[in-house]
């Protein structure tokens, strides 16, 4: 069967599909029945760079461990042209739950990336991070560290005490910054309906963007993870950030556009995640499926 108007992205997602069992005629009937219903998404324009308009926005991370080398490290990535976003992971600190030491960081690791947007996250052991934290000492850090400006945007994760989180929601708000609620499974891919349920949850808790990453064991858990993005691309106005991690989840990482994804990770140097790539070969495939979506193949 020759699909009308395929582009790129549809092309290697069908291949996914055939991989996992569905047929192509499921798969382009989905595809063109489909192809209209998103639901605007609510941009965020942080430092001139306008989340949810057009391809996926590249994040890359800052993974090193002492403030000497993510100042380095931090540098490094202000100048790529290819870095939209830059992620500090103060999870890898030796200093990660020194909120003096880390306000004392801030300023140093904005000026070294180059004015790009700055999301500060701590990812703790319990979702795949470096450092074990409480949710009390996690609400504290958080609070002082929105309170002294220490980035743009700030990654939250869901499943930390519920009125923590709320807290730490409200607390960026009304410092003018925004939430990135963050979900992880490094281990295996839940059902789409309950990928939808978490990021449903993550936007009634005030998330500005939603985000959530699993491991696939299989093809067919590529697709849960993209039908849910795309299920809440129809319903939901908030910029997503939605993975399949590894070797095998890679195509989501770069086909993201085609399902409603505002953000994707690349790397320069260290990964953050299994499945990450180098963040120019990440930005020239975003580019070609971007332009191929916009012209008939």
């Amino acid at each position: 069967m020759k699909l009308r108007r395929t582009t790129l992205a549809a092309r290697v997602l069908l291949a996914v599909s055939m991989t996992a069992g569905i047929t192509t005629a499921a798969f382009a009937a989905d595809m063109t029945n489909n192809a209209a219903s998103a639901v605007a998404t609510k941009t965020i324009a942080v430092k001139g760079v306008v989340i949810g308009e057009g391809a996926p926005k590249t994040i890359v991370p800052i993974t090193a461990k002492t403030a000497a080398e993510q100042l380095v490290q931090a540098q490094k990535i202000g100048a790529n042209a290819d870095t939209d976003v830059v992620e500090w992971r103060i999870d890898y600190l030796d200093i990660a739950s020194d909120a003096k030491a880390l306000i004392k960081l801030a300023p140093q690791i904005a000026t070294a990336v180059n004015g790009k947007p700055v999301i500060l996250t701590f990812r703790t052991k319990n979702e795949g991070g470096a450092t074990a934290i409480s949710d009390a000492d996690y609400g504290k850090l958080y609070a002082a560290l929105i309170k002294a400006k220490a980035a743009d945007l700030y990654d939250v994760e869901m499943f930390r005490d519920e009125a923590v989180v709320k807290q730490i929601v409200a607390n960026a708000h009304k410092a003018g910054a925004y939430i990135v609620m963050s979900n992880h499974d490094f281990h295996a891919t839940p059902d789409t309906a309950e990928i939808v349920s978490r990021l449903q949850k993550q936007q009634a808790l005030g998330a500005d963007v939603l985000k959530i990453a699993v491991m696939p064991q299989n093809p067919g858990d590529v697709l849960k993870l993209l039908d849910a993005t795309w299920q809440l691309r129809q319903t939901s106005d908030r910029p997503l950030l939605t993975m399949s991690m590894g070797p095998t989840g890679v195509v989501s990482r770069l086909a993201g556009e085609t399902f409603g994804q505002a953000l994707t990770f690349g790397m320069i140097g260290t990964a953050s995640a299994p499945g990450q790539i180098e963040v120019g070969t990440l930005r020239g495939i975003l580019t070609t499926l971007d332009n191929a979506t916009k012209k008939p193949q």
